[in-house]
Parts: C-alpha cells; sequence; structure tokens
C-alpha cells in the first residue's frame, strides 16, 4: 500500500466531531463529489487501518505544541498499515505553519526503522523511492528526530474512510472511527495493541482537506448535517486521557520501572501495564 500519489504536500484542515448516527447520509453527500480512495475499495464499511508511531521528547515537546495551540508547530510519526514485512514504514513530519498544514515523508524498508530512529541516515537500497523530495523529508525528519531528542512515545490506531478528487489531490474527506491509543517506547512500528484507551469513543472525526480554494459544497456539507469545527488532535488527546506521567516524569525520562519493562527484549507487556482503564 504505497499510500503516496494522493499526499496533499500542503493543504487546509477543517476538523469535526460528529455522530456515527448521521455518516451514512454523510457519505451519500460526499459521494456525489468525490470518489472511494482505491485502498478501501472492498473492504468493510468502506474503511482500511492506519497505524502511527508518534515520536516525542521525554518531555512531550510536540504535545505542548499542540495543546498549546502554538501557531507554528510540527509533530513527527511513523505511518504505516499492516505488519507485512516488505509493505513499507513512512516517516513523517507534519507542520502548521499558520493556518496551513505541510507534510512531507518517506517511505523506507520495514527493517530500517531502529536504525533510522537511532539518527542515521539511510543507506540507498533502504528508500522506496529515489525522488529527491522523499530524501529530503527524511532529512529532515531526522534533523526534528535530535533537536527534540525524541523517542517512541504511542502506538495510534484507527479506520479510515476516505473519499478524494477523481481527477487529482485537491480535496480529500475523511471518516476516522474506533481511534485508540497506548503507549509505546520500542522503535518498532507495531500492530498489535495489547491495552489500548479509545480517543473520542462516542463519535466519528470528519476531516475535511482542500489545497487552495474553500471547495462550495463543503459549506452545504457543513449547513446540512450542522457541523461544528473542533480541535481534535488524536496523539495529544490520548496522551491527556491515559495521563501525561505515563510518558514522562516531569522533565526526566521514563520511570525506571517502565523503561526496565520495555527494555525485555522480546518481552510482551502484560495486559494492564500499559493502561488502567479498559476501552
Amino acid at each position: 500500500m504505497a499510500q503516496d500519489h494522493r499526499l496533499q504536500l500542503q493543504r487546509f484542515e477543517l476538523k469535526y466531531l460528529i455522530d456515527e448516527r448521521i455518516t451514512l447520509a454523510m457519505r451519500d453527500f460526499v459521494g456525489s463529489y468525490l470518489e472511494l480512495d482505491e485502498y478501501a475499495v472492498g473492504r468493510a464499511n468502506l474503511s482500511y487501518p492506519v497505524h502511527s508511531l508518534y515520536i516525542d521528547s521525554d518531555d512531550l515537546k510536540t504535545h505542548y505544541f499542540s495543546i498549546n495551540g502554538t501557531k507554528n508547530r510540527f509533530k513527527l510519526r511513523l505511518r504505516y498499515y499492516d505488519d507485512k514485512p516488505n509493505t513499507p514504514v513512512f516517516f513523517e513530519v507534519k507542520a502548521r505553519v499558520d493556518n496551513c498544514i505541510m507534510k512531507q515523508r518517506c517511505g523506507v524498508r520495514r527493517d530500517a526503522v531502529p536504525l533510522l530512529l537511532a539518527g542515521q541516515l539511510p543507506e540507498p537500497d533502504q528508500l522506496l523511492s529515489k525522488e529527491p523530495r522523499h530524501l529530503l523529508a527524511l532529512q529532515r525528519f531526522n534533523f526534528l528526530l535530535h533537536q527534540l531528542n525524541g523517542r517512541p512515545k504511542a502506538h495510534n490506531h484507527y479506520l479510515r474512510e476516505a473519499w478524494v478528487s477523481p481527477h487529482d489531490n485537491s480535496v480529500r474527506v475523511t471518516f476516522d472511527r474506533n481511534i485508540r491509543i497506548e503507549p509505546w517506547f520500542r522503535p518498532e512500528p507495531v500492530v498489535r495493541m495489547f491495552n489500548p484507551r479509545r480517543v473520542f469513543p462516542e463519535f466519528v472525526v470528519l476531516e475535511l482537506k482542500f489545497n487552495t480554494r474553500f471547495p462550495n459544497w463543503f459549506k452545504e456539507l457543513a449547513r446540512r448535517f450542522n457541523l461544528m469545527q473542533f480541535s481534535s488532535a488524536k496523539y495529544s488527546e490520548g496522551l491527556l486521557l491515559l495521563g501525561e506521567h505515563r510518558f514522562h516524569n516531569g522533565d526526566k525520562a521514563l520511570d525506571e520501572a517502565e523503561a526496565l519493562l520495555y527494555a525485555q527484549g522480546d518481552t510482551v507487556p502484560a495486559v494492564g501495564m500499559l493502561a488502567s482503564a479498559e476501552d
């Protein structure tokens, strides 16, 4: 699943929390303007799985950038869609400059992930593409990783229903369901979840994304379904739900017991060790 040809490198985003009961009617409305993303065709509920491994500093700088509404900010994450050994993992820098979202990403071989998260630059055969923009994206990720002294903090998973422009990438609409998160400190693109928490459990996250001009039909969509814009950062909301103390101890690194737990090689965290509350 390359998932790169539809990437919007620079865009504007509007986010909403909506009730699942109105999504079928919204799907019909959106479907009259856009087509279903090819990776969702034939899947249950027209949705494909999305996994993200978020990278942050021990004092959670990018998390606080988000909750404090810092005007110009960024986040680092790994984005992937399954655990197959031959499918790529994307290193992403998602930045906000004023109201504009700018995204850079580079696909790499899965076996290269630990070395790249340790701050090393890749060998040419570890890259999915030879295009200069992808290497530049990875170099940017590497620079910010060192600047943050960042390391993996959380694994996030959800199911995405995506609708796209038929002829270009100018407009994209997504419905994200069953959003879950848990701490994860290893440099591994994990798929299995052990004891996650639901984020926005009563809602579906709707995102309206466009490159240049605001589509007139977005306004009609918001009017017809009485939409109200809402901040919905999956990573930061998840950290607040789980408790920031699970990810750092003041300005210090992880608590010694938690660090020891994740240093046990192939030892799998026991259910209940990652989050005390159930879904």
